[in-house]
């Protein structure tokens, strides 16, 4: 559930070099919280140095920091590049602003917008311009004292956690509730997991995302907001109906909607999840990138799994670094059970689309115990057709991604519960061999994906077009060389002819899935 925390750059300008040199500040009004708890505004920090008519620097927030390059002074206006680290290819990113200084007063903005500038996601930031104080004469930038943190060693890998054989599954808050979710709403979709059949097709997980912390004691521990009175007592309510419990928070000193995380209290926040009787963990980067370094990330990570295992409870380690720094190379070395590919989905075709044709190439990193995470399932919140959502369940079967459903259970319509708790798709994630699909071919709006299973194969024939598609493959260009193998369709529950090939007219935006043994 990454969070679009975009950072106001910097951008100023100049009546000479002087005048720019030093540090700014800006910061937003006071906000209330989901849960009306008072919050800080968002916060900004620049740092220039000048040097003639060029200059660099530093932008940082609660949540970030990047390097000011290029930056070039020209008269009261200037122009510079914000350079961000993180990305998936770890060669980060590049933004241009541009700014002008009006008295004691520097405005900075993007100097190209996103086009849903002021919007952005869980606690975001816009595009839109902003108005900066020079607060010193500073030069050089200072991480605050509360803010360090101590250097970490050498990185060693460690050993799996023997959590996670097969992808995880269950719920979670976000998609649904967001911000809005409470203990009462905890419970009764607790209830409904078990009335709706969810339980017993494998969704065990009742996940609470963010927005449910609230501020530390006087020991530092972590408390919760009033939204969530008694976290042991309602992990024990979930618990008495058959299922376990996760909770969220991240590395960072904010979580992405601006609540305590768990920064420098990674071992008393464990402790904390672990006597209230909690089983997963999902830990967003967020605001991390505020305080750690891109090479910092792994050991970061990896000291909240040591964490978790020092609690002796079995706890699932689900990474949400949204894909950055190629995270399939080195999420189970942290001690990851699962990790995301990607930034958040959205309950839209496009948005499925875009996630799914990010994920080939991936396989190699999938496996039991340690899984590609390609986000939540949107099935039943209203964005897509019945057709799309089977479409988005098979492929994210065929992925052998974690299954963690984001709808209100209590109302889904009869198609959306067949079709999450479909026991014959659901088989092909679960299965035990654990490898995660491949796509095979792609001809126009047309693709055919295989995944291997413990006994045969699962193939899917997915069609994007518009229009209905007949679509053949030949069992033989799948590696299949038996002469007539048992077919088997999930979503029609039947079995069909044998032969060399396979034919099926596949609907606008749907997916046929076929067993083959």
């Amino acid at each position: 559930m990454r969070k679009f925390l975009v950072c106001f750059s910097l951008i100023a300008p100049l009546l000479g070099a002087a005048e720019l040199a030093g540090t700014w500040h800006f910061e937003s009004p006071a906000q209330t919280g989901p849960n009306g708890q008072p919050r800080r505004g968002f916060q900004a920090n620049y740092v220039f140095k000048v040097e003639g008519n060029k200059f660099t620097g530093v932008s940082f927030t609660p949540t970030n920091h990047q390097d000011v390059i290029d930056g070039v002074i020209d008269g009261n206006n200037i122009t510079f590049k914000l350079r961000n680290e993180w990305g998936n290819s770890g060669k980060g990113t590049v933004v241009d602003y541009k700014g002008a200084l009006n008295g004691e007063d520097l405005t900075v903005e993007p100097a190209n917008p996103p086009q849903n500038a002021g919007r952005g996601g869980r606690g975001g930031r816009g595009g839109g311009p902003v108005t900066l104080k020079r607060i010193s004469a500073e030069t050089e930038y200072k991480m605050p004292p509360e803010m360090a943190h101590k250097p970490f060693g050498s990185f060693q890998p460690i050993k799996p956690n023997g959590l996670a054989l097969t992808p995880p599954m269950g719920w979670n808050s976000w998609n649904k509730f967001a911000g809005r979710v409470t203990d009462k709403d905890v419970r009764a979709i607790a209830d409904a997991m078990v009335s709706t059949g969810m339980r017993d097709a494998g969704y065990v997980y009742v996940n609470i995302d963010d927005t449910w912390e609230g501020p530390r004691d006087k020991d530092g521990n972590i408390t919760t907001n009033e939204k969530f009175p008694d976290m042991k007592a309602l992990a024990d309510y979930v618990h008495s109906k058959g299922l376990k419990i996760g909770i969220y928070s991240g590395p960072g000193p904010l979580t992405c909607a601006q609540y305590p995380a768990t920064y420098n209290h990674e071992q008393q926040d464990a402790n904390t999840w672990a006597a209230w009787g909690f089983d997963y963990l999902k830990y967003d980067w967020c605001s991390a990138s505020g305080v750690y370094h891109p090479d910092e990330m792994k050991p970061a990570y990896q000291k909240m799994a040591v964490a978790l295992r020092n609690t002796k409870r079995p706890i699932i380690f689900s990474l949400c670094q949204y894909g950055w720094l190629d995270v399939g190379e080195w999420g189970a070395s942290v001690g990851g059970n699962l990790w995301r590919t990607t930034g958040d989905i959205s309950d839209r075709w496009d948005s499925m689309l875009r996630i799914l044709d990010l994920q080939p190439g991936r396989e190699k990193y999938a496996g039991p115990g340690h899984w590609n995470d390609p986000d939540m399932l949107e099935i039943g919140n209203g964005g897509m057709t019945d057709t799309e959502y089977r479409t988005h369940m098979s492929m994210w079967c065929m992925l052998a991604a974690p299954l963690l459903a984001g709808n209100d259970l209590r109302s889904m319509s009869e198609a959306n519960k067949e079709i999450l708790t479909n026991k014959e798709i659901i088989a092909i994630d679960q299965d035990k061999k654990g490898v995660q699909g491949v796509r095979v071919s792609q001809t126009g709006d047309t693709e055919v994906w295989k995944k291997a299973l413990a006994e045969g194969m699962a193939v899917a024939l997915m069609n994007r077009g518009a229009d209905t598609a007949n679509m053949t493959v030949k069992w033989a260009d799948l590696g299949i060389t038996k002469k007539n193998p048992k077919i088997h369709d999930v979503w029609a529950h039947k079995d069909l002819p044998s032969g060399a090939e396979f034919s099926a007219q596949v609907p606008s935006h749907g997916t046929v899935v076929v067993t083959v043994k």
